[in-house]
Order: structure tokens, then sequence, then C-alpha cells
């Protein structure tokens, strides 16, 4: 337990002390790139040793995994004190111990649908950056239309035989294991015969393949899977399918509204703990510092309903068709926030190995941003119909 939340007074300061006497100095206030995020895995490397320090720090206390439970290696913090600790990370510039998409997604969906054995299985190497997990939903017949995924698993006695191919499978070439929507039963409505399966990718006949971007390096990876046994239970008689049989769609909107809030909130930011005006500076165009401003007014408010809907969830309502707001909202502050620093910048700007860095790389890269976990026109159509509630016709 950190030394001073057990009273409750000021969780702010419990933190702020922790961090400050735990995360090196070699850190904060850093501007690190992507390639200096750690993601943990198998064959993860670590670039730097206060990385390496930093982690083990965190993870000793549960902090990668601040609201896991500590049985699955949380710290089973409070929603108010872990926006403490985010808050006091921010402040301090620590940055993030650990980035996962098995924290992001898989373990939220495992909590709400793993049984017992699952999460004692699978939590606690997430939560110690041991696991590295990528996301196989999208196929190239099933983008926005996810329920149509044809990637087939049949039910050969003791295990699955897998075949077929996912796209845009973010670091799959790095990753460890995979969580995929499998079709279980090709004879059931396309919402329906679908499951929501945990796949090695150390297995035979899983292979994945690099996808190029126009922002140069790409995270995106075709995956294929062809005749991939998949054992009906691991180790322990950890089962390999999340949830109920056929029913994986449950479980795949779950994660979703996961993966647009983590999506949108990447569009409530800073960059570097730095405003856009900060970036833009004293001597910038004075249109330009209006809309910084503007942006900059439009970002708080974001970042104001982010926290209502955080609360509602503490609630027990949860968000979701309300993540497609945020997914679509955030995303598109975030485009906006680089087109405006894109035209600060002009010629120079659009240089791969310019003064500005990697901003053109960045600033491509936020298109991608308004497609990911459903496009930006989807997003609307779903506040519209789900949200607002507007007839069809």
């Amino acid at each position: 337990m950190i030394k001073g939340l057990e009273s409750g007074a000021n969780d702010n300061q419990a933190f702020a002390n922790w961090i400050d006497q735990n995360c090196p100095e070699t850190l904060r206030n850093q501007q690190l790139g992507e390639d200096a995020i750690v993601w943990g895995g198998r064959n993860w490397v670590f670039q730097r040793e206060d990385q390496k320090t930093w982690l083990e720090r965190a993870r000793a206390e549960g902090l990668t995994a601040p609201r896991w439970p500590t049985a699955y290696g949380g710290a089973g913090l409070t929603r108010a004190q872990e926006k403490a600790f985010r808050e006091e990370m921010t402040r301090l510039g620590a940055p993030s111990p650990l980035e996962s998409f098995g924290l992001w997604m898989l373990g939220p969906a495992l909590l709400e649908f793993g049984t017992e054995e699952q999460k004692k299985h699978f939590l606690p190497p997430i939560t110690r950056g041991e696991i590295r997990w990528c996301q196989g939903y999208s196929e190239p017949g099933a983008g926005s239309d996810l329920a149509s995924v044809q990637t087939r698993a049949e039910d050969m006695g003791d295990h699955w035989l897998v075949n077929g191919q996912k796209i845009w499978t973010s670091y799959a070439d790095k990753a460890d294991w995979i969580f995929a929507l499998v079709r279980t039963d090709r004879e059931a409505p396309k919402h329906l015969g679908i499951s929501f399966m945990l796949i090695d990718m150390t297995s035979p006949g899983v292979t994945t393949k690099p996808i190029q971007l126009i922002s140069g390096k790409s995270p995106f990876c075709e995956t294929f899977f062809d005749n991939v046994k998949v054992p009906k239970s691991y180790d322990e008689g950890v089962s390999s399918i999340v949830g109920t049989q056929n029913r994986g769609w449950d479980v795949a909107k779950h994660l979703l509204t996961h993966e647009r809030e983590m999506i949108g909130a990447g569009g409530g930011g800073l960059l570097g703990g730095r405003s856009v005006g900060a970036v833009l500076g004293d001597n910038a165009d004075p249109v330009l510092r209006a809309e910084a401003m503007e942006l900059e007014v439009d970002n708080l408010a974001f970042d104001l309903t982010m926290d209502r809907y955080k609360d509602q969830a503490k609630s027990g309502r949860g968000v979701g068709n309300a993540s497609a707001m945020l997914k679509y909202f955030g995303t598109e502050l975030n485009k906006r926030r680089y087109e405006i620093l894109m035209s600060a910048t002009g010629s120079e700007g659009v240089e791969w190995d310019g003064p500005h860095g990697s901003l053109a790389p960045e600033w491509l890269r936020t298109k991608a941003n308004s497609i990911e976990g459903g496009t930006s026109e989807v997003m609307l159509d779903i506040i519209a119909k789900r949200v607002l509630e507007l007839p069809s016709k």
C-alpha cells in the first residue's frame, strides 16, 4: 500500500510523493517517441535501464493496472484514486510504465466475461508486462460491418481448427497472443455463431505480414491462420473461448466500447504535456492562435465530458453507445490539433526529418484515428440511432 493512501485524506499528495520517489528523474518530462514506449512481452528489450526500473516499481504496487483487483495484479484503487494517480503522473511528467492492448481492451473483457480460471491465468502476466496481446477483429470483408467475419474455427473434438485472415492487426508481428473473433457456427445469423477466442501467436500456421502506410513506419499487419490448432483448454483447464460459445459478439461489443473510449481519449491529451498554444509560441499567426484557443476550450470540455461518463460507469450504468460519441469527438479533435500545427509550421512541417521531428508522420497518423475502431461515419450513425434515437427515415 502506498504510504498516505490509507487515510484517504489527500490521495494526490500520496501519489505525488510515491511518483517523485520511484519514477527516475531521467524519464521525467522527456519527449519520447513511439519507439520508447514500453509494451512488454516475451521478446521485449528495454531501450533504457530507467524504463525497466520504473516498470518494476510500478507493477510491484499494481499500478500498471490501477483499478484491477489485487488478486489479478492490479492495485485495487477506486476510480477517484486512479484519476488522482493519472493527474500526478501528468503533472510530474512521468511516462506510463507500461502500455498494452491487454490492459486497455482484453483485460476489461476478461474481468466482465472471463471465468475465474481465465482471470487468474491471463491477467497477472498482463500487469507484469510479460505477455503482449494484439486484436484480431477486422477482416478484408469485415471492417465496419464486423459481424460479417469469416475466419472460422471448426470443432475437432479436443481442439479448434482455425482458418482465415485478419487485417489491421496492430503490432501482430510483435505480439505473443491474439484475441480474435472467429465463426464457430457457420449456419447461424451473422451476429450469432461468433466466438471470442484466445490464440497463442507461436502456434504453427499463424503468420503475419506488415502493412506499409503513407506515414512511414506502420504498426499494422495482416495475420493469417492456416489450419491452426487451438486447444479447447490451456493449462489447468483454462478455456480458449471467453464467454459463451457462439455469443462472442457480446464480448466484442463490450471490448469495442473500451477501444472507442481509448481512441477517443487520445484526442483529449496534450503534446508532451504542452498545450497547442504553447507549441505555437508567441509569434504565431493571430488567426492560428485563435484557433488554438478554441481547440483548448473544446479540449477542456471533452476532458470534463470524459470524467462525467467515467463517473456514470462508476455508478454501474456503463457508457454503452455513448462511447461512439466520445470516439468521434476525440478523434476529430486530434485531427484539428495537428491541422493547426501543420499550418503553423508551413513547408518545414512536411519535412520528414526536418526541425519539427515527427510532426508530419503524426499528422498523417491522425487520419487513421477516425477509421480504426469504427469510422467517423459509422460513429455518427450510431449516435443518431442509439444515442439521439432519431428516426431512420
